[in-house]
């Protein structure tokens, strides 16, 4: 029987941040006999049948540790042939190694990310294999890295037809962080055109966020925008193909490092993106990639979008659609989970 221990922070199909966990267990869980998940709390009824969880949640650090390998401990007599992933957190990795790894049980840590820190190294260490979307989505060199994509579902993004109306709608979606380099996109839509539109959602999920987020308000007011750009709340993430739909472009100004997974939604959905990071060069053509502190550049890209016809608009959809589904789809991400694990 196999069996697979995934820990993770949340399991919660609306969470503003966490909700594609989800379907990758769910694609994971249609490769093996059981998922098992650690978590600190999960949404009754969004896993599989043949999954199950239990939470480590607890009131302070000290006691969630302890929990944590409580729980751990009471699944590693039945992961003979199986594996322990962590998700993202390189703490999981670094707690789960020293009951796992004695045993032989392979540990697989995911991450993408660019922040590097005393913590990740030591979870490369501790881990088996180290999984992530693109060996630049990894912040150090490792022998033990293994680039397996992004993991998309592209059954949560069908492809949507052009938008029918006047001007142009972009869209950029994601928390209010600095790394989204936000303030240079709201910079460019005035040098884009005077049809030109921007809607912005997401959460601020810290104090830093929140801050960011009434700058970029603050810059909307600056630039006297006040009709053409939106700053707004998270949406629902069950919204979002409804609002790729409504847009003609997704615009994403990440910092390098780190390839945000809104840009292969929008790609798997058949909505064309502009976006800086060099980590996208695979997935986009040079005309959809912009440098990353020119709203200049960046206007220049939204004018040639604009530019295109309907008909060419929906083949670059289309195109964008096939990549993510022959190196992103969350059934290849799995698969990749289970080969870096030496379970397949």
């Amino acid at each position: 029987m196999a069996k697979l221990v995934f820990i993770t922070q949340q399991v919660d199909p609306a969470h503003p941040a966490l909700a594609a966990t989800v379907p990758k267990i769910r694609a994971l869980a249609e490769l093996v006999d059981e998922v098992v998940v650690l978590a600190d709390a999960a949404v009754e009824g969004s896993l599989p049948a043949n999954c199950r969880v239990r939470s480590f949640r607890a009131g302070h650090k000290a006691l969630r540790g302890m929990r944590f390998e409580t729980a751990l401990a009471r699944e590693l007599s039945g992961l003979r042939g199986g594996a322990v992933v962590a998700h993202m957190c390189p703490i999981y990795a670094v707690l789960a190694a020293p009951l796992v790894r004695p045993l032989r049980i392979p540990l697989v840590l995911w991450f993408t990310h660019w922040r590097t820190s005393s913590l990740l190294r030591a979870a490369e260490r501790a881990s088996t294999a180290v999984t992530t979307v693109d060996e630049r989505s990894f912040p150090f060199p490792s022998s033990k890295l293994r680039a397996i994509g992004h993991g998309i579902d592209l059954a949560e993004f069908p492809c949507s037809p052009t938008r029918d109306g006047s001007g142009t709608q972009l869209l950029a979606l994601g928390r209010y962080s600095t790394a989204k380099g936000l303030d240079v996109v709201v910079a460019a839509v005035p040098h884009a055109g005077p049809d030109v539109e921007l809607h912005v959602y997401g959460p601020a999920l810290n104090d830093e966020e929140r801050a960011h987020r009434a700058e970029l308000e603050q810059l909307v007011g600056e630039l006297e925008l006040g009709g053409r750009v939106t700053i707004g709340d998270a949406v629902p993430r069950s919204e979002i193909p409804a609002l790729l739909a409504a847009h003609d472009a997704l615009v994403n100004n990440m910092r390098a490092g780190a390839p945000d997974k809104v840009v292969y939604e929008a790609a798997a959905a058949c909505r064309p993106v502009l976006a800086s990071n060099p980590i996208f060069d695979e997935l986009l053509d040079p005309g959809q990639r912009f440098p990353r502190w020119d709203p200049s550049a960046l206007a220049d890209r939204i004018r040639a979008l604009a530019e295109m016809s309907s008909d060419a608009r929906a083949a670059l959809g289309r195109g964008l659609r096939e990549r993510v589904a022959a190196g992103h789809s969350v059934q290849s991400w799995a698969r990749g989970i289970l080969d870096a694990a030496r379970m397949s």
